[in-house]
């Protein structure tokens, strides 16, 4: 009898070890899944567009500023991927492609209303668009504009949200008043030196391009349409803002660092943006000297700026959430990094 208990005893033991066991294993599994996904995290994804209103992340990745930060941290490699404009790149950002990007705070603003998790880390650049007219028409206000095509950026990026507003705002209807066609800047550029468009609105250096080849002239520039609007922004996903901000922060501070860079060495910053675009330095160079826009980091000067855009949206008819600064921006890495 004696030794049934026994055995009974020990089997009784045995399973609520294994049962301890089993419990214990499931409840540290997810902490240790969540620790070894951000060890290899090795290779970031950034986006960026072909202007100089980015010219800080063409400029950092051509400098070896990524590898230099952020190879201590575990970073391998940093791949960028080209957009023409702000809306197929809130698309891949949207799908989870982009962990970065540079882009216009417009196409931000409807990317967030239609669920992108993510938010503005620092400023890029302020203003920096010119409308151009083509050689040959006459302009004297606003109203000349009546009846014209314009080529400009897809609905709900900067130069449309812009473009729109201003043309309200002037009394004009730009659903009726004008005819605004949807355009990359590459495009944009040859439909107007073509004759096949009235005018453009697009971010430097296309304006330049335009002015030089004797297709179209300067009318009016951005910074007049809105005055210090903010332009392009840089902007982290919710993934690493969450899982990895120590990459953050490091990206962030690589961004100051180039902008930096830029204010002081316009020729070399015109150079890696040849490299990395095939666009002419020379052409570059021009366009900033002419330009109304302004390289900045700091993402307290923009905060404002990005939440009019939500309610220039929804004015357009373009979102319907109401979104506030605090859901667009996080200004909590810039303050640490400069505190």
């Amino acid at each position: 009898m004696k030794d049934v208990w026994l055995i009974l005893s020990l089997f009784i033991i045995s399973g609520l070890v294994l049962l301890c066991g089993c419990t214990g294993t499931q409840e540290s599994a997810p902490a240790i899944s969540q620790q070894v996904a951000a060890i290899e995290k090795s290779v970031l994804n950034i986006g960026y567009q072909p202007s100089t209103h980015q010219m800080a992340f063409m400029t950092a990745y051509s400098m070896g500023m990524y590898n230099e930060t952020l190879g201590p941290l575990g970073i391998k490699e940093v791949k960028a991927y080209s957009f023409p404009t702000g809306a197929p790149e809130m698309q891949a950002m949207l799908a989870g492609d982009l962990d970065f990007a540079y882009v216009g705070a417009a196409p931000f603003v409807t990317a967030v209303a239609t669920g992108l998790d993510a938010k503005i880390i620092a400023a890029a650049q302020t203003q920096g668009s010119s409308v151009v007219l083509k050689t040959g028409l006459d302009y004297t206000g606003p109203q000349d504009l009546k009846g014209l095509s314009i080529a400009t950026y897809p609905a709900g990026t900067i130069q449309d949200t812009i473009l729109r507003t201003w043309l309200k705002e002037q009394g004009l209807d730009p659903d009726k008043d004008v005819k605004i066609i949807a355009m990359g800047p590459g495009d944009a550029t040859t439909a107007i030196m073509a004759g096949k468009v009235d005018a453009v609105f697009l971010p430097g250096p296309s304006p330049t391009t335009i002015v030089e080849a004797g297709a179209g002239k300067v009318i009016i520039e951005s910074g007049e349409m809105s005055p210090n609007h903010v332009c392009c922004v840089l902007v982290a996903s919710g993934k690493m803002i969450r899982d990895h901000p120590d990459i953050v922060a490091g990206v962030l501070k690589i961004h100051e660092k180039a902008t930096e860079y830029n204010k002081q060495n316009w020729e070399e910053a015109a150079m890696y943006m040849e490299q990395m675009t095939a666009m002419d330095a020379s052409i570059t160079l021009k366009s900033l000297n002419v330009w109304d826009g302004e390289w900045v980091s700091d993402p307290h000067i923009i905060f404002d700026s990005v939440a009019s855009y939500a309610q220039d949206q929804a004015a357009l008819g373009y979102i319907s959430k109401s979104l506030s600064g605090a859901d667009l921006t996080d200004t909590s890495f810039w303050d640490k990094l400069n505190s």
